[in-house]
């Protein structure tokens, strides 16, 4: 799962790089913005995929009785 990540992360900054630049910002800025987000959006998804899989399994572990009693 953390290639995916790092792999959708790194379209990110290609797309940033891309549109920063054709903003006719200098080189520097847009790698820094770029990286900025990538870095970013690298750390929100970590932290919603984690926030996802523990939903996921702590849903998993409950069985029918104890769904009844939360309620």
């Amino acid at each position: 799962m953390n290639k995916i990540l790092i792999q959708f992360g790194l379209l990110i900054f290609c797309f940033s790089l891309i549109f920063f630049s054709q903003r006719g910002m200098p080189l520097q800025d847009v790698v820094m913005k770029s990286f900025i987000v990538f870095i970013a959006l690298t750390i929100v998804l970590s932290v919603v995929v984690l926030f996802v899989f523990k939903m996921i399994n702590k849903n998993e572990t409950l069985t029918p009785a104890d769904s009844k009693k939360s309620e």
